[in-house]
């Protein structure tokens, strides 16, 4: 039986909690050393739409470089 290595867990839409954007979702990057993930610096209105820019061009080279910029 082989063991699974770590993996960093994957990007993540959750409601925001910042009661200014009430009704709209934030996109959550995990990185490896903190405990609390990076929170992309915008909102979405729906999680269909937060799920679509994770997965998008502009989504993956803001997520890339906020990891890149925690130092991993």
């Amino acid at each position: 039986m082989k063991k699974k290595k770590y993996e960093l867990p994957r990007p993540y839409c959750a409601p925001t909690k910042d009661t200014r954007f009430a009704g709209t979702f934030e996109v959550l990057v995990p990185a490896p050393g903190r405990s609390k993930p990076h929170r992309v610096p915008m909102q979405f209105e729906s999680e269909e739409n937060a799920e679509r820019w994770i997965h998008s061009a502009d989504g993956k080279e803001a997520i890339a470089g906020l990891l890149a910029s925690s130092g991993s």
